[in-house]
């Protein structure tokens, strides 16, 4: 039992690669976009190639096949009780499903704010060639 337990997750991944490989189709579900915000852009860049001057972020440890930084967003949102404005840059990450707890574990460990924002949504579908090459960025553990 502890061995198929243990063995779950690379077997799932290759059934993916088997199906998507005959069928030639994509599973739903098996990639996953995160939406994070940060305080500024320098943040953003931390979380997403450098953080305390070292190439050890998302992208250096293969979390990630590809991360969008957008410019300034206008955030309003509930703070201890009170109705807050902020500037804020919007990133956009770019992952297989199963990286989802280890990129918000590295994120909550090296973001600013107390408690960041987080959210993952699956991808339903999509250029089957992109996807192809968001497996080959982002290995499978």
């Amino acid at each position: 039992m502890v061995l198929t337990m243990s063995m779950y997750p690379m077997l799932r991944a290759l059934c993916v690669q088997l199906h998507s490989a005959f069928m030639g189709s994509y599973v739903p579900g098996h990639h996953s976009v995160l939406l994070i915000n940060c305080p500024n852009e320098q943040a953003a860049k931390d979380i997403g190639r450098w953080h305390a001057g070292k190439k050890i972020a998302l992208m250096e440890r293969r979390m990630a096949a590809c991360i969008n930084i957008l410019p300034r967003t206008s955030t309003m949102y509930y703070w201890k009780g009170e109705i807050q404005d902020a500037t804020e840059i919007l990133m956009f990450v770019k992952t297989r499903t199963s990286k989802i707890q280890r990129v918000t574990d590295f994120v909550k460990s090296v973001h600013p704010y107390e408690t960041p924002e987080v959210l993952s949504f699956p991808v339903e579908d999509g250029s089957l060639p992109y996807m192809k090459w968001m497996d080959e960025a982002v290995p499978d553990d």
